[in-house]
């Protein structure tokens, strides 16, 4: 039904704004102080963190289903990785808290299935988004357990 709506009544002007709005809620939903997670590697935060990413995920999922917008489902999903690599450094570091190691599965099979969206993507898009690839690549190899 979102899909027929956004077929038929809206145009590039309201992709552009719906670009916009996912990235503001994407952002604020991974912020610190919105999110109540610490940077802290405790159980709670684990759990939230995971919680969060597969919420994000899902509205990238939606957004993507509804546009069939492939640059910016790629560019949205390394840009939440990219967010909670840079708020929350310490939950993906080894731990022996048993939880973790869901987020590290879930948080790897996002970065590669991350990296294949990419891949796919023609050269000039890939250009548009290589920083924030380069990031989320970089952060994966300095952390063996996302591998």
């Amino acid at each position: 039904m979102k899909q027929l709506h956004y077929q038929l009544l809206e145009n590039e002007d309201d992709l552009g704004d719906r670009i916009v709005a996912l990235r503001q809620k994407l952002q604020d939903l991974l912020e610190p102080s919105h999110s109540g997670i610490k940077n802290v590697a405790m159980y709670s935060n684990y759990r939230s963190l995971t919680a969060l990413l597969r919420q994000a995920s899902g509205m990238i999922t939606e957004h993507e289903k509804i546009t069939k917008d492939k640059f910016s489902e790629v560019e949205f999903r390394l840009l939440i990785l990219a967010l909670a690599f840079e708020h929350y450094p310490i939950l993906f570091q080894k731990s022996y808290v048993s939880i973790s190691d869901k987020l590290h599965r879930y948080v790897a099979t996002r970065i590669q299935s991350t990296r294949n969206k990419y891949d796919k993507l023609h050269e000039d898009l890939q250009f548009d988004l290589r920083d924030l690839f380069d990031k989320v690549e970089t952060f994966a190899s300095e952390h063996p357990q996302l591998a």
